[in-house]
Formats: C-alpha cells, sequence, structure tokens
C-alpha cells in the first residue's frame, strides 16, 4: 500500500510542539504544548505560540519538544519558525533530528511515542520587552 503524503505529514504527531523558553539559570518561563487534530500536520496549518517577555536583559535557551509515533517514516522533520513582536519578523529554519543513521529513534521513548527536547536557540536576547509570537510549520517536501 502506497501513503500519498503530499504537503502534510500523516499520523505521526499526537502531541507536538511545545516551546518552551527556559532561561540559563533553568527557570522556566514559558511551556505549552499544543495537539495536531487527528495527528495530520498540514503544511498550511501552523501552530502558533504567544508569549509574553518581561526580561531583556538575561539570556534564555529556546527548546522545542517534539512527540511523535515510532511509525513516522523519516530521520528528521525540518521545520519554519517565525519569530516576531510586532515589529519585526524573523523567520528559521529548524531541522529536528529524531533518528540516527541506523533508524534508532533518539529521545526517551514510552510505548509507540517518542520524545525529543532540541535546542532551537541558544542565549538569545530580547530586544525588548512585549508579546511574542512563535510561529511554526512543518517543512518537509514529501
Amino acid at each position: 500500500m502506497k501513503i500519498k503524503w503530499f504537503n502534510k505529514i500523516k499520523i505521526v504527531f499526537f502531541i507536538i510542539i511545545p516551546l518552551l523558553i527556559v532561561a540559563c539559570d533553568s527557570n522556566r518561563v514559558f511551556d505549552d504544548y499544543k495537539e495536531i487534530p487527528d495527528g495530520v500536520w498540514k503544511r498550511n496549518a501552523p501552530i502558533k505560540f504567544e508569549i509574553d517577555i518581561a526580561d531583556t536583559i538575561s539570556p534564555c535557551n529556546i527548546y522545542v519538544n517534539l512527540r511523535n509515533s515510532g511509525d513516522y517514516p523519516f530521520k528528521n522533520l525540518f521545520l519554519f519558525i517565525e519569530t516576531s513582536n510586532g515589529e519585526y519578523v524573523k523567520r528559521d529554519t529548524f531541522e529536528c533530528v529524531l533518528s540516527d543513521d541506523q533508524g534508532r529513534k533518539l529521545g526517551n521513548g514510552l510505548g509507540d511515542l517518542w520524545d525529543n527536547q532540541l535546542l532551537f536557540k541558544k542565549h538569545v536576547r530580547f530586544p525588548k520587552s512585549g508579546k511574542y509570537s512563535f510561529t511554526i510549520y512543518q517543512a518537509m517536501r514529501m
């Protein structure tokens, strides 16, 4: 049976992409999960997080936490992550490596689910306080 991927990732993501911002002293500033409806993340269906940033002095580490099914057929997942504060939009491409070259899943597994905490940005200082949004798109070609 041939699976058609087109512009979506099928079956594989149950709960995905909590964006986690952690200050260097390990105090969490923000931690939120979004569930992908029916486990299908369509390319034109971004996930958005809004965060109020008060501290512009302390550097933060930004992580993407990802929970996926063991049935996910690729070793990685590419994301486009847009960061905006209302004045500017910055777009990054981020590769989430989920399996090694031999196909062994990375991260922590429980049954058929795998959790990965992936460092997106290290020692980030936000230029000004206020509301920031992080919009995440799946960017797989297939």
